[in-house]
């Protein structure tokens, strides 16, 4: 926890255990870390560098630890005082950019990015830099980046940034696919379905966009696109995708009341599922449902909404909200 001013591991582990005892010997903090001496002297001597702890000045080799109150009260001061300097140090970067952009030679508006290390990274940056809205186009197969080693996803939706994302439904079949999405939609990230999406793409606060530039069998490339008109013509591309796609809906939403004339949460899963194109065994299968089971609940569902055929079930599930994120009022 005390790694944001600096501290590592073992300098943390030792701060804490001689706030325990008050005071100790090198040997004895030594024993109760399980490290060797030198490796606890040289903890001690950067905790003093901190200010964090002291020697003794009447019992030579004895440390005392310095209050916690007053020495991490002042290092976070300080943290915070050089934070706001580097703030006003990339406000002043940002305002020298924009002023150089409008003669910005067309070339220097895209960066190509090459390897499946780097294009992680810029993937990673992107969506950690955002600050508003994070829209995306994903298929079934990731060039660099995995939806559960997408980190930077959830730490930006933990931080209030919003998420649009329109899957092709070959995501859904996949093993973690459901497990993916259904932890997207916690965090209460919109997620849609189409059966196919025109090409990954990733666009952050409509300032940049990310696109692959090969298929699946040459080493992972991306373009990086800066504001400009090709960037309105990627975020056009999203938009249109997304009106057209499914609204996708998996696990329970508390804004829905639970009452014998509504469907529950399986039945929605089900639902959801199927409109975006399963069949009844795959969903059974995606569900850990029986097949019987699904076939059962999806004629419940019928007979809720009074039709004789899915098609017509679909078209009342839109229009009382049963597969979109709000409910319609």
């Amino acid at each position: 926890m005390l790694g944001a001013i600096g501290l590592d591991e073992t300098q943390e582990a030792a701060y804490r255990a001689l706030v325990a005892v008050g005071a100790a010997e090198v040997s004895d903090l030594a024993h109760r870390l399980a490290l060797l001496v030198p490796d606890t002297e040289r903890a001690l001597r950067r905790l003093e560098q901190f200010g964090l702890a002291a020697q003794s000045p009447s019992r030579a080799g004895r440390w005392v630890a310095a209050p916690p109150a007053v020495a991490l009260g002042a290092l976070l001061t300080q943290q915070r005082h050089e934070l706001e300097q580097a703030e006003l140090a990339a406000a002043v970067l940002a305002e020298e950019y924009r002023a150089e952009a409008s003669g910005t030679a067309v070339h220097d508006l895209v960066e190509v990015v090459t390897g499946a290390s780097a294009v992680a990274h810029r993937f990673h940056q992107l969506q950690l830099g955002a600050t508003s809205e994070v829209c995306a186009l994903v298929t079934g197969k990731p060039i660099a980046v995995s939806g559960l080693e997408n980190e930077s996803e959830e730490q930006a939706a933990t931080r209030g940034v919003t998420f649009r994302v329109v899957v092709e439904r070959e995501v859904l079949s996949l093993p973690s696919g459901i497990l993916e999405l259904s932890a997207a939609l916690s965090r209460d990230e919109q997620c849609r379905v189409v059966d196919r999406v025109p090409t990954k793409l990733v666009i952050a606060d409509s300032a940049l966009a990310m696109v692959p530039l090969t298929g699946r069998d040459a080493e992972p490339a991306a373009l990086v696109v800066h504001a400009s008109g090709l960037l309105e013509s990627l975020t056009g591309l999203f938009e249109a995708v997304w009106r057209d796609a499914m609204p996708l809906r998996l696990g329970r939403d508390n804004r829905l009341e639970e009452t014998s004339t509504a469907p529950d949460a399986t039945d929605l899963e089900i639902l959801s599922l199927l409109l975006a194109g399963l069949t009844d065994a795959s969903v059974a299968k995606q569900l850990d449902l029986g097949l019987r089971t699904v076939q059962r609940r999806v004629k419940g569902l019928m007979e809720l909404t009074g039709v004789s055929t899915r098609l017509q079930l679909g078209w009342h599930a839109y229009e009382r909200g049963w597969v979109s994120r709000t409910p319609r009022a």
